[in-house]
């Protein structure tokens, strides 16, 4: 059973787990299984799309992926955590294929870094919020405890 922690400062709280048994989710960018302590302080982070903060929406599929994690990452930090932190993700993505899936993948690694990644949940959609929204993600995240 390959069985991570995602940083130091998590090492004992958050552990992510990929059972024998199930197949090697680590290409697709997820972990199956996130494990958090009891009493654990959380913080959801509402859908992060890849909108800019003056409300720009790059028509390209991998630039709005690669905002919307930026996003994301903000929104955790802004929660007093980092990308270390984050344990659950929810996708969705408008009109998905395996090279969406690819690409997410690659931009997953590099706004989380190498090493094992959040859980996730993929879900296809017709459509999101924007027209022209491509892709949103969202996020359970543990946080530090102040």
């Amino acid at each position: 059973m390959q069985q991570q922690s995602i940083t130091p400062e998590t090492a004992s709280r958050l552990t992510l787990i990929n059972p024998p048994g199930l197949y090697d989710p680590a290409p697709n960018g997820y972990s199956h299984i996130a494990v958090l302590p009891a009493g654990a302080r959380l913080a959801h982070i509402a859908g992060q799309g890849g909108e800019t903060e003056d409300g720009e929406l790059k028509p390209d599929f991998r630039l709005q992926v690669r905002q919307a994690l930026t996003n994301l990452l903000a929104a955790v930090a802004a929660a007093g955590g980092d990308a270390g932190n984050i344990a659950k993700l929810t996708v969705l993505i408008v009109d998905h294929s395996e090279e969406h899936l690819r690409i997410f993948g690659e931009e997953l690694v590099h706004a989380l870094g190498e090493g094992p990644k959040p859980a996730c949940t993929l879900i296809p959609v017709p459509r999101l919020a924007l027209d022209g929204m491509l892709f949103e993600v969202e996020a359970v995240a543990l946080l530090p405890n102040t």
